[in-house]
């Protein structure tokens, strides 16, 4: 009825039995293979349901992407608790991390600070991308859309302070910011974000030429 692609859904529900067959991914190819089916797919269904134009598909699988990809960062503790990870296994070895695991994290912090702030920095680089497609959405879809991507933010600066909280709660801004980020984005909605990169959260760091 909404001209959904069926190769979309088919793609949605291969990386859905991902989670049931597969416990982790050697590379990045293989990681973004699963988020294409699990998110990205996604992002292409909403722009179909607002009937965005066709230029709008690119950001729109960018900025699925990005919140899957926060959302990794973010529950690192529950995907240990199920026995999987998301991240390239490749870049867990360039760090130096046999496992995600806190009691081996926490012997190794800077190696784990290292690799989270490597992953927040992919997280942004794609959000940036996808944030240049908020011009093809009308106002009253913008609104929830840039909501939800300035709360992702949120969560990303979280980490970048403390890449530990991830082992602590599940960080997510309290209602009240969620409430007062909606209303400023109903006064003007189509103000654009800054670009964000590390930077934004911290002015410098060893990795981080600000």
């Amino acid at each position: 009825k909404k001209g959904i692609d069926f190769t979309w859904v088919d793609s949605f529900l291969e990386s859905m039995e991902k989670d049931i067959t597969k416990n982790n991914y050697e590379n990045i190819d293989e990681t973004l293979h699963y988020i294409y089916g699990s998110a990205e797919v996604i992002g292409l269904m909403m722009a179909k349901i607002m009937k965005l134009s066709e230029e709008s598909y690119y950001y729109a699988k960018y900025l699925g992407r990005s919140m899957q990809y926060i959302n990794f960062i973010r529950d690192i503790a529950e995907d240990n608790k199920l026995g999987r990870s998301y991240f390239p296994q490749q870049e867990l070895k360039k760090y130096d991390l046999k496992s995600l695991n806190f009691e081996f994290t926490k012997k190794h912090s800077k190696n784990f600070t290292n690799f989270i702030h490597h992953q927040l920095n992919r997280y942004l680089d794609w959000q940036n991308i996808a944030e240049q497609g908020y011009k093809y959405i009308p106002k009253r879809y913008l609104i929830p859309v840039k909501t939800a991507s300035e709360m992702y933010n949120w969560t990303a600066g979280q980490i970048y302070k403390n890449p530990f909280v991830v082992y602590n709660t599940k960080v997510k801004p309290m209602v009240k910011k969620i409430i007062s980020t909606t209303i400023l984005n109903m006064i003007d909605p189509k103000k654009p974000n800054s670009r964000l990169n590390l930077c934004t959260f911290k002015q410098s760091t060893p990795r981080i030429n600000c």
